[in-house]
């Protein structure tokens, strides 16, 4: 997710879980080659390991050489051909590559050539529902030398509406034979369950879920290991940990910067309180960090 698990984000999921599979923001192959010297993107902590390193792009060339640039720093290689937002899907990245499977295909194997390291493909069920090539695009990914495969349960021409199709995901899973990680709606520990059970994926990829609850991969870890279901955060819990992740990225950014990228994040996090709409309205607009403090002590002394 592009601009969204960014270093900051990545490193408040560890404080929660030390052993879940972390994947960087969406990475450019060609913004990574014109800013060879840019770092904030790449940036890494050496408590993120395990961690993918998630690239995209058409050229193989330069998919290659960012697959030789990022593997000092990864323990995956991740290629990202299933977004589906109109910017990467025009430059014929992300999604767009499920019309070009052979394309695809030599993406891959010259990111094998460019690194050491496993390799993993997302992709969709489709460019659109009468374009559902997953099954073979998912075969050629293997064949291309790809270790494991996920699967967002949706088109690209759905975006993100609906409801991910998580019956499909077994239908790959039934032809191929590397592993294959379910993607799409899993936003609590029932729900990994549920889609578990009907796609029969090894495993499950989680996205938009963690946005306001970044404890829900280590209380989804935490079931599977042990049969608990720890419940989710309280409201005063999340409103402790949206204090913590601002306070997070102005130790990363300049205040200005980092209380204006923040704004993105406001709505998952109070979402449960009452007049949720009222207090983003507020909190958006706010660009002091002392005044936003003072605006979290009022939501904690009058919506807790």
């Amino acid at each position: 997710m592009a601009g969204i698990t960014d270093y900051v984000l990545r490193s408040i999921i560890r404080e929660y879980s030390s052993t879940c599979l972390l994947t960087t923001e969406m990475i450019s192959s060609e913004f990574l080659a014109q800013n060879r010297n840019q770092s904030d993107i790449i940036k890494l902590d050496e408590t993120h390991h395990p961690i993918s390193y998630q690239i995209c792009g058409h050229k193989p060339f330069m998919m290659k050489d960012a697959a030789e640039r990022l593997s000092q720093y990864a323990d995956i290689i991740d290629i990202n051909m299933g977004c589906p937002v109109k910017k990467v899907v025009c430059g014929h990245d992300g999604s767009a590559l499920m019309r070009e499977p052979e394309l695809a295909y030599d993406i891959v194997q010259a990111v094998r050539e460019g690194t050491t390291k496993p390799v993993s493909v997302k992709f969709r069920l489709g460019y659109t529902a009468s374009e559902m090539n997953f099954v073979e695009y998912g075969q050629k990914m293997q064949e291309a030398g790809a270790e494991f495969i996920t699967l967002h349960a949706r088109t690209r021409s759905q975006m993100y509406s609906g409801k991910a199709d998580w019956a499909r995901i077994k239908d790959l899973k039934n032809n191929v034979d590397i592993p294959v990680f379910a993607n799409g709606d899993i936003n609590t520990i029932d729900d990994a369950i549920k889609c578990l059970e009907i796609s029969g994926a090894d495993g499950v990829a989680i996205g938009r879920g963690v946005l306001g609850d970044p404890t829900l991969l280590y209380r989804i870890e935490h079931y599977f290991e042990t049969g608990e279901k720890l419940p989710p955060p309280t409201l005063e819990q999340k409103l402790d940990m949206m204090e913590h992740h601002l306070a997070k990225e102005i130790e990363q950014k300049r205040e200005i910067v980092a209380i204006k990228f923040f704004r993105k994040f406001y709505p998952f996090y109070i979402s449960d309180f009452k007049n949720a709409s009222k207090i983003r309205g507020v909190l958006i607009t706010e660009e002091n960090y002392s005044k936003l403090k003072e605006h979290f002590a009022y939501i904690r002394k009058n919506y807790l």
